[in-house]
């Protein structure tokens, strides 16, 4: 009896294989739905970030998420969006090559880790700072077109199991058109950046054209005055002396004004320079994590 029963768990293997293979594909749909819909709603790219998170979250059935994107300037993950149980305060950084996140980033390989607390790459400061314990954990790279990761998208603790290879199918979709949003949000900031250069650098020159014979013509003015008044305050003329006082104000006003015109000139160019280089400065205004 045990004999004839054994063909029979054998042929019930592969029915739960398929089984199991169906139920990973409905999941994907689903995510690829859902992230569909999104991409509809005429939502602004922050918007489509944040629900692709959510969607991540639901398809896999986690208890949080957050996108991290990096910082060329100052080398570090940035969170950007965190939902969930104790989401991560936005702002937040880490080194980009430190941590499971950086691990990823750094690799463009996603990561399925199932016990977080004996992974020597976690960062424990960070569940520390949430008041979160993490179990089981899920890391995507964020890539942009050309396949260079911009990023990481990471789901955390499975509710009722573990985050297993068969999410990570399911969340590479997710993360793929969470990429893309975020990279058509950076191409539409630079258009618009670059328009507002060259918008600056027309104003600045148009205006050092128009500004030109005002100067030009107030340092003539002032040199005619001298002529035309000069034999009449050279006999002591008070009446010619307090016109010629009216007049020399008024050109020192015109003076006054072109120079502080050509220092704002300046400004805007100074400006146009700045946005059109890569600024120098690290970001200030992030949260420190202590990585001992």
């Amino acid at each position: 009896m045990i004999q004839q029963g054994v063909p029979n768990e054998r042929r019930a293997a592969p029915r739960r294989e398929d089984d199991r293979g169906r139920a990973r594909k409905d999941r994907e749909l689903e995510a690829a739905r859902l992230i569909s819909e999104a991409l509809f709603e005429h939502l602004t790219p922050e918007e489509l970030v944040a629900k692709a998170l959510r969607t991540a979250i639901d398809v896999v059935q986690a208890e949080s998420g957050s996108i991290l994107l990096a910082d060329p300037i100052s080398q570090q993950l940035i969170f950007r969006h965190s939902i969930g149980e104790s989401p991560v305060k936005i702002g937040t950084a880490i080194p980009w090559d430190k941590g499971i996140a950086g691990s990823v980033f750094q690799s463009g390989v996603p990561l399925v880790v199932r016990d977080v607390k004996h992974d020597p790459r976690h960062i424990s400061a960070i569940d520390e700072l949430t008041a979160h314990t993490t179990h089981d954990m899920i890391a995507i790279p964020l890539k942009r077109w050309e396949g260079e990761p911009i990023g990481v998208l990471e789901v955390l603790n499975k509710r009722g199991g573990l985050l297993n290879d068969d999410d990570v199918a399911i969340l590479s979709i997710v993360s793929a058109i969470t990429a893309s949003s975020i990279e058509q949000a950076r191409l539409y900031q630079e258009a618009k950046l670059a328009e507002v250069v060259r918008l600056l650098g027309d104003i600045s020159h148009d205006i050092k054209n128009l500004l030109m014979p005002v100067v030009v013509g107030a340092g003539l003015m002032q040199g005619e005055l001298k002529d035309l008044f000069g034999d009449a305050l050279t006999r002591g003329d008070k009446q010619a002396k307090e016109t010629f006082e009216r007049y020399n104000e008024v050109v020192g006003m015109v003076e006054n004004s072109s120079r502080r015109i050509q220092d704002r000139v300046r400004e805007i160019a100074d400006c146009v320079k700045g946005l059109s280089t890569p600024r120098n400065s690290r970001r200030a205004s992030l949260t420190k994590l202590s990585l001992k």
